[in-house]
């Protein structure tokens, strides 16, 4: 048995130490937004924070996270309101077929914690996810809209 703090809630979950971080979100805490994707950490689908850090939870053993804080794309909005990201998200029409954006959402959400004006070489930096849809342009006006920056046209 193995206690992670997830989105501020403890869990037990009864997995083997190596199984991956990302499963164990999904099979055994029951939070499905975090998405399997490439299965080795290329894609970023699978984004979580892990202490305030973007981290890919499909590379990540469960049994390596100890006490640190879990947050998924679900423990972002508080009392039911969008974390500025998501708002930004929401308003500039972001995803196509959305798979991807949990994962982009937390990477975004990651960056503006560490960096909150960031500059078009901190985004690029930060966004290494892959979205098939190449929603890029809305991702980055919308990271933009976030950080309260206007975005050039």
């Amino acid at each position: 048995m193995i206690r992670l703090l997830v989105n501020g809630q403890s869990y037990d979950v009864d997995v083997e130490p190596d199984t991956p971080l990302l499963w164990a979100i999904r099979e055994n805490v029951g939070l499905t937004g975090t998405k399997y994707g490439c299965g080795i950490a290329q894609c970023g689908a699978c984004t979580v924070m892990i202490d305030g850090v973007a981290t890919r939870s499909c590379q990540v053993p469960v049994n390596s996270v100890g006490a640190k804080k879990v947050v998924t794309i679900e423990g972002l909005a508080a009392d039911g309101k969008l974390n500025k990201i998501q708002a930004a998200w929401v308003e500039i029409d972001v995803p196509q077929c959305g798979y991807c954006q949990s994962g982009m959402v937390m990477a975004a959400t990651a960056l503006l914690a560490a960096k909150p004006n960031p500059t078009d070489a901190d985004i690029d930096a930060a966004m290494t996810n892959i979205c098939r849809c190449a929603t890029y342009t809305r991702i980055r006006a919308a990271i933009k809209q976030a950080s309260g920056q206007p975005e050039k046209a």
